[in-house]
C-alpha cells in the first residue's frame, strides 16, 4: 500500500505544478493594476508607485516572479490580502469550517437520496420507478444551479415561510463559534433554538448545492449495479439461494463502488466549485463567496491563494480515493507493481 500511495503521489506533483502556473497566470490577465488597487481613489505619485512595484516584484520579469511566488508557497506564506491586511491562509481557515459545513451535508443529502435510489432502479430495470427515477435525475443534472436556488428560496421561503432567506445563523442569537461550524457551535453554546436555526438556515443552501451530485449518484449507481448484476458471480449467489437483499447489497454492490467511488471524489471539486454560486446566493459566509468578493475587488492575494488552497483540497480528496481504490479491490494495487 505504501508503494501503491508513492506512485499516486509523484503523479500529483507535474499537477500542482500546473495549477501553480495556471493560477499565477491567471492575476496577470485579469484586468487592472494590483498597487493602485491598494492605493484606492487616493492614487500615487510616480516614485512610490515605482517603489512599491520593486517591494512587490512586480518590476521582476515574470519567470523570476512565478520562482519567488512558489518559493513562498513552499514556505506556506500564500500572500497578504489587499484589503484587510491579513494573510491569505488567516483568513481561508477562518471561513473554511462554513464551505466544509454547507459541502458535507450537500453531499451527505447527495449520498443518502441518490445512491439508494440507483441501486433499487437498477434492481427494478425497465419499470415506471426506473423511468421516472432516471427523467427526474436527468431534470436535477440539466438543472441551473442558480435558477433551482431561486426557486427553493420563493417557494419554501417566500411562499410557504418555512426556512430563511440567507445567513447562517439568526441575528437573534451571538454565541461564541470556537470551532466554525455552527451546528456544533449552536450546540455547545446551550441557547435555546440556536441549534434548531442552525439547521433551518443550512438546508435550503445544501439541498441546493446537492441536487446535481444526487442525480450524478443516482445515474452512476444505477448504471454500476445493471453492469454488476449480470456478473456470473451474482447469478451463482442467487442459485445458492441467498436472499435478494444479499445478492444486492453484499455482493452486488461492493463490486459496484469503484465507479461509484470515482464520482464520489469528483464530486468534491463540483461542490467547491457550486459552493462560490450557492454562498453568493444564500449570503453564506464562506470561501465561495469570499473568492468572489475578492474578485470584484480586486483583491489579488486572496484570489490566487483562494485558488491554489481549493485546488489542493480536490488533489488531497482525490489521493484519498486513490487509496479506497485499492482498500476496495487489492488488484488495483498489485497492477501497479
Amino acid at each position: 500500500m505504501f508503494s501503491f500511495l508513492f506512485r499516486r503521489m509523484l503523479v500529483l506533483i507535474p499537477t500542482y505544478i500546473g495549477i501553480t502556473l495556471i493560477a499565477f497566470a491567471f492575476i496577470h490577465v485579469i484586468p487592472g493594476d494590483p498597487i493602485l488597487v491598494m492605493a484606492g481613489e487616493r492614487g500615487l505619485p510616480p516614485e512610490k508607485y515605482a517603489e512599491l512595484m520593486h517591494a512587490f516584484g512586480f518590476d521582476q520579469p515574470l519567470w523570476k516572479q512565478y520562482l519567488d511566488y512558489v518559493g513562498q508557497l513552499l514556505q506556506g506564506n500564500f500572500g497578504v490580502s489587499f484589503v484587510t491586511g491579513r494573510p491569505v491562509l488567516d483568513e481561508f481557515f477562518e471561513l473554511f469550517p462554513a464551505t466544509v459545513e454547507l459541502a458535507f451535508f450537500a453531499l451527505f443529502f447527495a449520498l443518502l437520496i441518490g445512491i439508494p435510489a440507483g441501486i433499487i432502479a437498477a434492481v427494478k430495470r425497465g419499470t415506471f420507478f426506473d423511468h421516472s427515477l432516471m427523467t427526474i435525475s436527468l431534470t436535477g443534472f440539466s438543472m441551473p444551479l442558480f435558477w433551482w436556488a431561486l426557486l427553493l428560496i420563493v417557494f419554501f421561503s417566500g411562499y410557504l415561510g418555512w426556512t430563511p432567506v440567507s445567513g447562517r445563523m439568526s441575528a437573534l442569537y451571538f454565541f461564541e463559534t470556537p470551532t466554525g461550524f455552527m451546528l456544533i457551535d449552536s450546540l455547545l453554546s446551550g441557547e435555546e433554538g440556536a441549534f434548531k436555526s442552525a439547521v433551518m438556515h443550512l438546508i435550503l443552501p445544501a439541498v441546493a448545492l446537492g441536487t446535481i451530485p444526487m442525480a450524478t449518484f443516482a445515474r452512476q449507481s444505477r448504471s454500476a449495479m445493471l453492469e454488476t448484476l449480470n456478473e456470473d458471480f451474482i447469478k451463482t449467489a442467487r442459485a445458492k439461494g441467498l436472499s435478494p437483499f444479499r445478492v444486492t447489497i453484499v455482493h452486488a454492490f461492493r463490486n459496484a463502488l469503484i465507479p461509484i467511488v470515482t464520482v464520489i471524489g469528483l464530486s468534491v471539486g463540483v461542490l467547491l466549485g457550486g459552493a462560490i454560486l450557492t454562498e453568493t446566493i444564500f449570503s453564506w459566509p464562506g470561501i465561495g463567496k469570499w473568492m468572489v468578493d475578492s474578485i470584484f475587488r480586486r483583491d489579488y492575494p486572496v484570489v490566487q491563494g483562494g485558488l491554489i488552497l481549493i485546488a489542493t483540497i480536490v488533489i488531497i480528496v482525490n489521493l484519498i480515493v486513490d487509496v479506497l481504490y485499492g482498500i476496495i479491490d487489492p488488484r488495483i494495487r498489485r497492477q501497479g507493481h
